[in-house]
């Protein structure tokens, strides 16, 4: 681990604090977790995408009927 240090208002402190009791995890946890969330990695942004893709997949019809046989056909050639 790295400490840093960082300025924060009271009322900043007073919301991790509350924060943290509610979750029974200490400040520093907490911080670290906020940072994953708003600054995420390379591997979290991978996933997000995947997440994203997968809550699409067969979200919308064709209008084919057949891109499920047919996938390469449909989807495929020129057009992607």
């Amino acid at each position: 681990m790295i400490r840093t240090q960082v300025s924060l208002t009271e009322e900043q402190m007073k919301r991790l604090r509350v924060e943290a009791r509610r979750r029974r995890v200490s400040i520093a946890a907490l911080v670290r977790d906020a940072v994953d969330r708003a600054v995420p990695g390379e591997e979290a942004e991978r996933f997000a995408r995947i997440e994203a893709l997968l809550a699409a997949a067969g979200s919308v019809s064709s209008g084919s009927g057949t891109v499920a046989t047919g996938h390469d056909d449909v989807l495929g050639g020129d057009r992607w």
